[in-house]
């Protein structure tokens, strides 16, 4: 093996070919991308394997060569032929996508070749082009090469789908992003890692996810390799993810899964919050009948025809993933041109579906409907939204349909709200709890308010006056927390929750204590006067025991999340409010603060 590596060294002068030894000790290993939400395997990436035992650091070194020595057609021909028969060989293939890396500097030269024979092979093994995704990098400038657009335009046309590889590492990303419709944005790794601790990271990954959808591509996460970039990236809206915490790439193809179990077991507190969205969502869903992006004009001119009212249908591939929309008034440009039915008679001319489709915003159907909003009104003069469930076409929804969720999710809200206080309850509290856990850009304090002594002070002068106290406690929130940061919310009877963000603890501090004294004064006009100069009153315990008790006053536990911490599991949160709770009604002040752990 040494006189091999010398023999084919990168420093080594009058070195063989790379291709023939390649064929021999080159292996493809695939790496499997899961969605997001579910753990199921969408696809694999294939990876080249062996490069070191031909003496190269990288794949990319092994590629750099074989451009020098004028073999990087034939070398890109194995490594595409080797990966689609590893392919074709694993259960389930045709609902799987595999992702390529694709060398565009092969581009302008070797065009026909490349398509020629990808169509040699795919035919060879019987899969559909909309199985096989590109990954153009964003290594090398596209903008100096002539023919780059016309070829991807061509790899579309034909159905096979584009990802932008490594996604904010290179210069040529958004030009390509401006210029080339795209399926996927594979994040760069740089922009994952850590990215629990990386509040700016964060912001940028949040951004991407949106900007993509809008333009209808969807966003791949690589290089996940914890389970709280997992988390995280799962949570800002990433709709695939690949790295070692997911699987590890292998070239033993038998040991891959159809899902992974581990993240499904992973905390989906994002899901149960969508839930409520998703059932009103549901309801408004119009499953639009679809066009292959591979049928003929005439299957969308009878679609047209048997649907007068509709202006529009979604456009699927093989695999029913959305590809876009096709208008009326896109073809009707066709016809009212002149020759333009000539053309479309042409059987030499040949246009499908697929030339006449344009993107659409999309988002999965259990994405919140605020974000959904977002993605709508931020791709101008879109028709609709496109939907998906597991990555695949689900129905659309129009501009009304989308006003309809916002309205009833307000009604749902307003419903929510106690009568007694005004105040939103738990499903708000819920929301806003799991929010603020995600939102490591700021401190974050959950403030769990509950009266002492209420229980008796209620049974001794009735329900009248005890609703009088929690009204009061109420007005008192209200007066004291108006930022823009700072929620009320009543959980019920005597219990009550304030979230905050962007606030020091000493100052949060200051203004409960002022809250709690004020509550303190107020509600002892509530008392009979004998009772108030007393400072105490009689009444049963739980197990009907008479017993004297203090005057009501209110006690509040306090829990700080500190910029940068981020977290999922918001049983722990819970618990730990419920602690500083217990703590603080033990407390002379009233008031505990304190962190999780």
């Amino acid at each position: 093996m040494s006189a091999l590596l010398e023999t084919f060294s990168p420093r080594r002068p009058g070195r063989k070919p790379i291709v023939p030894l390649s064929k021999r000790v080159m292996e493809t290993a695939l790496q499997p991308i899961v969605e997001a939400t579910t753990g199921i395997c969408f696809g694999y990436e294939s990876l080249m394997r062996g490069f070191d035992r031909l003496g190269f650091p990288s794949p990319l070194a092994l590629l750099d060569r074989a451009q020098e020595t004028g073999e990087l057609l034939a070398l890109e021909h194995m490594v595409i032929g080797r990966a689609l028969a590893a392919f074709a060989g694993l259960p389930g293939v045709h609902q799987r996508t595999l992702f390529i890396n694709f060398d565009t500097r092969l581009i302008g030269v070797h065009d026909e070749a490349i398509l020629d024979r990808l169509d040699a092979h795919l035919k060879r093994i019987g899969i559909s082009p909309s199985s096989l995704c590109f990954e153009l990098s964003e290594r090398h400038d596209s903008e100096t090469i002539a023919a780059f657009d016309t070829l991807l335009d061509r790899l579309r046309q034909r159905g096979f789908k584009l990802a932008i590889d490594d996604f904010g590492a290179g210069y040529s990303g958004l030009h390509l992003l401006s210029r080339a419709t795209v399926d996927y944005l594979k994040i760069d790794r740089h922009f994952v890692s850590k990215i629990e601790s990386l509040p700016r990271n964060r912001q940028l990954v949040k951004h991407i996810v949106t900007m993509a959808h809008k333009l209808g591509a969807r966003v791949i996460a690589e290089g996940v390799e914890t389970e709280a970039e997992f988390h995280i990236c799962r949570d800002l809206g990433c709709d695939l993810l690949q790295g070692y915490f997911v699987a590890l790439p292998t070239v033993c193809h038998a040991d891959l899964k159809p899902s992974y179990p581990h993240l499904v077991q992973a905390d989906d507190t994002r899901r149960r919050t969508a839930s409520a969205d998703s059932v009103l969502i549901r309801r408004q869903v119009e499953p639009l009948p679809t066009v292959q992006e591979s049928a003929s004009l005439d299957t969308i001119f009878e679609l047209f025809r048997t649907s007068p009212r509709q202006a529009f249908f979604p456009v699927v591939n093989a695999n029913n993933e959305p590809r876009g929309i096709i208008h009326e008034y896109h073809l009707k440009e066709m016809i009212y041109h002149p020759f333009g039915r000539d053309l479309l008679q042409n059987k030499d001319y040949q246009r499908r579906v697929s030339s006449f489709s344009t993107p659409a915003p999309v988002a999965d159907v259990n994405m919140p409907a605020h974000e959904m909003l977002d993605i709508f009104t931020g791709a101008n003069g879109s028709d609709c939204l496109i939907l998906t469930e597991n990555m695949r076409y689900a129905g659309v929804l129009s501009s009304a349909s989308l006003l309809r969720i916002i309205s009833e999710k307000q009604l749902t809200f307003a419903r929510d709200q106690n009568p007694l206080s005004g105040l939103p309850g738990n499903r708000a509290i819920r929301d806003h709890v799991h929010e603020a856990m995600l939102d490591g850009d700021r401190t974050r304090l959950f403030c769990y308010c509950d009266f002492d002594n209420f229980k008796p002070f209620n049974d001794r002068y009735g329900f009248h006056r005890g609703d009088a106290a929690i009204t009061l406690f109420a007005a008192l929130l209200r007066r004291h927390f108006i930022g823009d940061g700072d929620f009320v919310g009543h959980v019920g009877g005597d219990d009550f929750f304030v979230g905050l963000s962007d606030v020091s603890p000493d100052a949060v501090a200051d203004v409960l204590t002022r809250l709690l004294r004020g509550f303190a004064d107020e509600v002892r006009d509530l008392y009979p006067e004998d009772d108030r100069r007393r400072g105490v009153i009689t009444g049963q315990d739980r197990t009907g025991t008479e017993q004297t008790y203090p005057l009501m006053r209110c006690s509040v536990g306090v829990l700080v999340l500190d910029e940068g911490e981020i977290l999922t599991d918001i049983n722990a949160v819970t618990t730990r409010v419920a602690e500083l709770k217990s703590r603080a009604k033990a407390s002379r002040s009233g008031l505990v603060t304190d962190r999780l752990a």
